[in-house]
């Protein structure tokens, strides 16, 4: 175990840097620092070496350089176990440094809080620090780095017990620093490939990096492991901006259907209410003011599936309408804000999670999706044209004023179902839902289904598809059971026969030109 004699310090983060230093300087290690930290450690009466007196050649350039020297970096690199390193060093007037100890300039920081600050931002690039932290995370056989102020008291413990740092830990503490360096630069990357309006190209290689939020008691099922992975950056509404004002821990899977809900709900600036349940809606309604009607009928189209499922609200809950999400079993419910009255009675069910998620309403600005698969990562732009805004008419009936907000509003809805889906609507809410079959035609006779399990009756309501009909089929089930209007996206060699089904039905029909796969 390397014995630590002399010890680089440069941090910006200087949380207990001074008892650290104090501590290393009584066990009988040579300190070495400049700036602010040196100043700092003088001030607290700890011997120190300045950086210009250790290399003989000042800081300069407002600071920019300090550290890049080779009288630094040849004794952080040596490697201990080749003679000819010991050897030049040696000739050269090079003291071997046994600990680095550097945190870095605030990029993510400053950006975060003046994002359009760019001379601020430039000036808050480290270059001496990285270079530091790289140089001691090489040479980690023989050379500690530190880059947690969390990690002193550790170190400091093995020091005053065996004189240095065990391998193992040496081995922790530069993968720790290589996450750092490598989460620094990319946040650098991705902050100018914004101000070069880049930001919406697809580059060369895909740089992300997150910061670790909490670990999940589980995956999808209780024998995955899993963690959730927050982006400080992103500014939109959602579950990872959420406020949690009661319940128990989110799951992986209550992450998921809570997103889900919640992207639905963006789509709507009336009183409406989403119910998910396994990623897909099972109901929603909207209403002109009262949000405690519009739940009732999101929760009746499918009440057992919404048993167990996420509810999510563009309004305030009050008294009145916790009562009602409370008389079944929920698992989340998520709204911009919970009246006191509201929080007394979820209070009585300890397990269900309240998120508080602000500006809801929010417009949906363009972002960025991933997605993984064995071996690599797809990625897309996320999905926020809902149509063309053409509607075109494409049969010979024209839809009745009543049959197109029908169907403006079954394609809201159907753009967030699992295809193959379809959605059968009125002006106001969803009556059906047939989601993720593998037949189109199979999704139209699922949705009126489960209509029919619960007497909805779908006579008169508009159907949306997510994408082409491939056949005349889907069609004809649906005139079976009174649909009226259909909204597709249209495209297929078929169409015209599509089309021809639906005027020999006497049903209007309108092309929207965008289709809304969701695999």
């Amino acid at each position: 175990m390397p014995e630590i004699t002399r010890a680089l310090i440069s941090v910006y983060d200087k949380r207990g840097i001074a008892e650290f230093a104090k501590a290393l300087s009584g066990l009988g290690v040579e300190i070495i620092s400049s700036g602010g930290t040196a100043n700092l450690l003088s001030k607290s009466g700890i011997p120190v070496v300045q950086v210009s007196d250790f290399t003989g050649f000042p800081e300069m350039m407002d600071g920019r350089v300090k550290t890049l020297h080779p009288k630094i970096h040849g004794g952080i690199l040596a490697d201990r176990s080749v003679k000819k390193h010991i050897e030049e060093a040696s000739a050269n007037g090079i003291r071997l440094i046994d600990l680095v100890v550097v945190n870095l300039y605030p990029f993510e920081e400053t950006v975060l809080q003046a994002k359009d600050q760019l001379d601020k931002a430039i000036e808050n690039i480290d270059i001496g620090g990285p270079t530091l932290v790289r140089a001691a995370a090489k040479n980690y056989k023989s050379v500690a780095i530190i880059v947690n102020p969390e990690r002193y008291e550790e170190c400091l413990g093995q020091i005053r017990q065996t004189g240095g740092i065990s391998r193992e830990l040496r081995d922790s503490l530069a993968l720790e620093a290589w996450e750092q360096i490598a989460h620094y630069d990319t946040v650098i990357e991705n902050y100018f490939r914004n101000q070069m309006g880049k930001d919406r190209e697809f580059p060369q290689f895909l740089n992300l990096s997150m910061r670790k939020k909490q670990d999940l008691r589980y995956g999808e099922n209780p024998h995955q492991q899993a963690s959730l992975y927050i982006n400080d950056h992103n500014r939109e509404p959602c579950i990872m901006t959420s406020f949690q004002l009661q319940g128990k821990q989110l799951s992986y899977n209550n992450i998921l259907d809570g997103n889900a809900a919640l992207e639905l709900l963006k789509e709507f600036e009336r009183p409406t209410a989403v119910v998910v349940k396994h990623n897909n809606p099972s109901g929603v309604a909207s209403d002109q003011k009262d949000i405690l009607a519009a739940f009732r009928n999101a929760r009746d189209v499918d009440p057992e599936a919404a048993f167990g499922g996420v509810v999510a609200l563009n309004k305030e809950v009050d008294e009145s309408l916790a009562k009602e999400i409370t008389s079944n079993f929920v698992e989340i419910v998520i709204a911009p804000n919970f009246t006191k009255e509201a929080q007394e009675i979820f209070s009585k069910k300890k397990n269900v999670r309240l998120l508080v998620v602000e500006q809801i309403d929010k417009k949906r600005k363009p972002f960025r999706e991933y997605r993984s698969v064995v071996g690599g990562l797809l990625t897309q732009d996320g999905n926020v044209i809902l149509h063309d805004q053409k509607f075109n008419v494409v049969t010979k009936r024209k839809p009745a004023d009543e049959e197109m907000l029908s169907m403006k509003y079954a394609w809201k809805v159907c753009k967030h179902v699992k295809s193959n889906s379809i959605v059968y609507a009125r002006p106001d809410q969803v009556v059906g839902i047939g989601a993720g079959q593998m037949k189109r035609v199979n999704a139209a006779k699922l949705a009126a289904d489960i209509a029919a399990d619960y007497n909805l009756d779908i006579k008169g309501c508009a159907m949306a598809s997510d994408a082409f009909f491939p056949f005349r089929d889907g069609i004809d089930a649906a005139a079976e059971r009174g649909i009226t209007s259909v909204i597709q996206p249209g495209g297929s060699i078929r169409d015209q026969e599509v089309i021809d089904a639906a005027n020999e039905h006497g049903m209007s029909m309108v092309f929207t030109g965008v289709r809304h796969f969701r695999h």
